[in-house]
Parts: C-alpha cells; sequence; structure tokens
C-alpha cells in the first residue's frame, strides 16, 4: 500500500503537532459498499469497509448487480466500488463517470493484466506459442478429446463482458467460445488441466494466485494502440477491430457522486487507498486455496498490517493525533 502525502502537509504536522481532519459528516448512516463477483474484489472491499469502520462509520456490504452496477452508484442506491478493471473498458462506467453521477477516486494500485493464459507444458504441444498465430495450426488439442477441428475457449462468465474472447474472433482463429460460470470455474479448468497435462487456453488476469501456482503464461497477442479499436485495416484482420492485446493497468475506485458531501472523512479515506498486488495476491490464495472468507482475509491483513493504512485514516479524521 502507497501512502499519498505532501511535503507542506508533513511540515506543518511536524511543527504543529496535527493538521485539519475532514468532517465526519453523516456517520449515522450506514456507507454501502459494493461486492462484486471475484474474490479479489471482494478482499479490496473489506480492507477498505474496515479503515471506514476504525474511522467511526458503519459499513454494509451489497452483492450487486454486474450489469446495473453503475447505475445503483449513480442513483446513490450503493456508495462506493471498488476495482473497476479499465482493461475490460468499462462502457458503462465511463458513461456514468462523464454524466456526473459517478465520482472516480482514483487508482487502486493493482498492476492489473488481462489476458489469454495457458499452462506452460502447452507450449510443447503447440510449437510456436506464445506468438497468437501457433493457434491456428494446433486449435484442435484444445478440442473436447484433443483431436477436433476447433478448439474450445475459456472466456469470463457472461455478466463480466466478453474481453479476452473477442480477441479471439476478432483474429479469426478456429475456437468455440465457452464462458464460464464464475472464477472458480476458471479455475477448476486450469486443476483439472494441470493435473491430466492436459491444453487448455482461457482469458485470465493477474493479480490472481492461480498465475503462479500453474506458472500460467500470457499468450502473446499485437501490441495495442487505439486504432486497433477503431480501424479493422489495423492488425492481422482487416474485417474486425480488437484484433489485438490488452493495455495493462488501470484499475480505479469510484463512488456516488454525492459520497464527498454527506462523509467527507471517508471520501479521503477511499481516495488514498490503495492495494499492492503484493498484498492482494496471497490474500486471494488464502481464499480460493484454504478456505479461508474473504471478511477473514480482510481482517488479518487489517490487523498485522495497521502500520501501512492506519495513517491514512488518522489523517482523515484526526484520531491519534493530539
Amino acid at each position: 500500500m502507497k501512502f499519498k502525502a505532501f511535503a507542506a502537509a508533513l511540515g506543518a504536522l511536524a511543527v504543529s503537532g496535527a493538521v485539519h481532519a475532514a468532517d465526519m459528516g453523516d456517520a449515522g448512516t450506514p456507507i454501502r459498499l459494493s461486492l462484486n463477483n471475484w474474490t479479489g474484489q471482494h478482499l479490496s472491499t473489506y480492507i477498505a469497509g474496515g479503515m471506514l469502520e476504525e474511522a467511526g462509520y458503519t459499513v454494509e456490504y451489497v452483492e450487486s448487480d454486474p450489469a446495473a452496477i453503475y447505475d445503483e452508484l449513480a442513483a446513490g442506491d450503493v456508495h462506493a466500488l471498488m476495482e473497476i478493471w479499465t482493461t475490460s473498458g468499462p462502457e458503462d462506467y465511463y458513461a456514468a463517470r462523464d454524466a456526473g453521477g459517478v465520482e472516480e477516486l482514483g487508482d487502486m494500485g493493482l498492476d492489473a493484466r488481462n489476458g489469454v493464459v495457458f499452462p506452460p507444458y502447452v507450449a510443447q504441444m503447440c510449437p510456436g506459442l506464445p506468438d497468437w498465430e501457433a493457434l491456428r495450426d494446433c486449435a484442435g488439442i484444445f478440442s473436447a478429446d484433443g483431436k477436433g477441428k476447433r478448439g474450445i475457449y475459456v472466456a469470463y462468465p457472461e455478466s463480466w463482458g466478453s474481453p479476452g474472447a473477442d480477441r479471439i474472433r476478432a483474429l479469426g482463429l478456429p475456437f468455440d467460445v465457452v464462458a464460464a460460470d464464475s472464477e472458480a470455474a476458471i479455475v477448476e479448468q486450469f486443476q483439472n488441466a494441470y493435473r491430466e497435462k492436459r491444453p487448455v487456453i482461457a482469458t485470465f488476469w493477474a493479480p490472481h494466485w492461480a498465475m503462479s501456482s500453474y506458472a500460467l503464461q500470457f499468450l502473446r497477442l499485437p501490441k495495442p494502440e487505439p486504432a486497433c479499436f477503431t480501424d479493422p485495416s489495423w492488425g492481422p484482420n482487416p474485417k474486425a477491430t480488437g484484433d489485438c492485446d490488452f493495455y495493462r493497468g488501470g484499475v480505479m475506485k469510484a463512488s456516488w457522486s454525492g459520497f464527498k458531501a454527506r462523509w467527507p472523512a471517508a471520501h479521503e479515506i477511499l481516495k488514498n487507498y490503495e492495494l499492492s498486488i503484493w498484498d492482494q495476491q496471497p490474500l486471494i490464495g488464502l481464499v480460493d486455496v484454504r478456505g479461508e472468507t474473504p471478511q477473514g482475509a480482510a481482517r488479518g491483513w487489517l490487523a498485522v498490517n495497521r502500520a501501512k493504512w492506519m495513517p491514512i485514516v488518522e489523517e482523515a479524521t484526526g484520531k491519534g493525533r493530539s
């Protein structure tokens, strides 16, 4: 976790022993944080909630409909959302933000990456990997019996959109796309394939414990440029846009546009909250592999790492200062 501090503010703190704290605002009204359907986002959210509770707020966690979350956020039915992956092109988010109903609170600090992945042993079965063009000749090894002409490509759940699957289609590769039911279902595909040394190819992301546990490798796709997404003549397929890799980075936080006015200190806490990949990835493993609950893993992290996050709460609320 990184902390945003300015030299002037630190100087004032050293001289006076205190700085101006933000007002708590409507601390009697619960702050509703959205829970989306992947483990890392739950962890990011429960850690943020723990910081808000330490500040003196009441927090409610809401299981949100991915298709409606930005409408809910703009309406104030949900108050804040951790982990908006801009690498996945969330057009609904951009529209809500640009319309003024949603405020962007800055980057989460995660070095995020979406991509097309496969286990390392698959490179021996499909010469030419990790270059994407190798899949033209060996797609059949990814079929149900390993002998077909078209492979099976495991995509994100339909509610997440189609990142990865859209690349496969745009590149004209001979695969049938099957949407997984959940994050756990994708991981199960890796587990089963790895145990049987069977080919599997899927959309996946980092940070995630499975990337290291199964030594998953990213397929090398054409380098993304703006023209890839607007000009069909750009790239290897002159009839399609999107025939390139994902952009990297960009996991944002956002809130209802009225959040700052209602809870000024909470707004400051969430703006300054960041979580590194090195903090989050082991926690994902605790939940997905060892069976810890996201709430329990977040509480444990908060207890062990008070020195990382407590200064943000103190800066926003004045807690701990004289």
